[in-house]
């Protein structure tokens, strides 16, 4: 698995040299491409990594943990 800092590093690379504007049309169509597959890897690595964040509560003197979730899920839920 790409790691997340180098898969936003070349989505980077990606739209700076589509912004130049002197991409041929074809590889333009191959670069866009390409970043909306790493944009896609990336949303799906930060999904991931907000399930897994954990918040602390502290309940009658003992330590608690309770799964991370974002508050537009708990408006969904509602």
């Amino acid at each position: 698995m790409v790691k997340f800092e180098e898969c936003l590093e070349r989505l980077e690379k990606i739209v700076q040299e589509l912004e130049k504007g002197e991409v041929p049309l074809e590889k333009s169509l191959t670069l866009f491409e390409e970043g909306m597959q790493l944009s896609a890897t990336c949303r799906k690595q930060l999904e991931e990594a907000e399930g897994k964040v954990e918040i602390l509560l502290k309940q009658n003197g003992k330590l608690q943990t309770e799964s991370f979730e974002p508050p537009a899920e708990k408006a969904l839920r509602k």
